[in-house]
């Protein structure tokens, strides 16, 4: 796959531009540097600002409300609509897109096709992780056996659950970690970090509670 994206008559380099710069109009040199950050995983509005060099409140608003590229975030359970909140890509073929074809296109104009699937090679478990935690959770809103589904993170950024899931018809919840490989799953760690929501959200306080981690062999 990678080698029928990566090539020189290859329709994936353009795409993404094709898609979307008409749409953008003439300001999208912007809208594409914060679609490329947020692909790298500069999730946090200031964060995105830094790389970007300038105010994007409104970029970011029309990107998810008129566009409907980029999603908002928060915690689950998070009671401020403002506060903490990450931006995502919705789209697989965008971030994917954003992350490696257009962050590196300088090197595909020069047709330095090798070096750009080294790259992507070198940082696809990576990337890879976090596409499988969507994957995932679209597993479990397919299932319909839970009522809320979202994921967890503290405002300092030191604690994060990939995917929490709520059942409030029967009073259960559980909480996933998702690991590529099965043996990266640490359930003292999951544990750690379910102490500390518990200790801030205050939730499932009477609540049948599980744990457990979901990897590519759960698939």
């Amino acid at each position: 796959m990678l080698n029928h994206i990566i090539k020189a008559d290859s329709v994936f380099l353009s795409e993404g531009k094709a898609i979307l710069i008409e749409e953008f109009g003439k300001d999208y040199g912007v809208y594409f540097s914060i679609l490329s950050a947020i692909a790298r995983g500069k999730t946090l509005r200031s964060e995105i600002e830094q790389i970007v060099g300038r105010e994007i409140g409104g970029y970011l608003t029309k990107l998810e409300k008129e566009y409907e590229v980029i999603t908002k975030n928060q915690p689950i359970f998070e009671k401020s609509s403002t506060k903490n909140v990450r931006y995502t890509i919705e789209d697989n073929f965008f971030t994917f897109w954003f992350r490696f074809i257009y962050k590196y296109n300088y090197m595909l104009e020069i047709e330095n096709y090798d070096s750009v699937k080294t790259i992507i090679n070198r940082d696809y478990e990576t990337f890879s992780g976090k596409m499988l935690e969507r994957y995932f959770k679209r597993v479990l809103v397919e299932s319909k056996a839970y009522t809320r589904i979202g994921s967890w993170w503290d405002r300092k950024g030191e604690n994060e659950i990939d995917i929490v899931a709520e059942n409030e018809l029967n009073n259960e919840a559980v909480f996933i970690e998702v690991k590529r490989k099965e043996e990266n799953f640490d359930a003292i760690a999951l544990n750690d970090k379910v102490d500390v929501f518990t200790r801030a959200t205050g939730k499932f306080k009477d609540y049948t509670v599980s744990q457990k981690g979901l990897s590519m062999t759960d698939m």
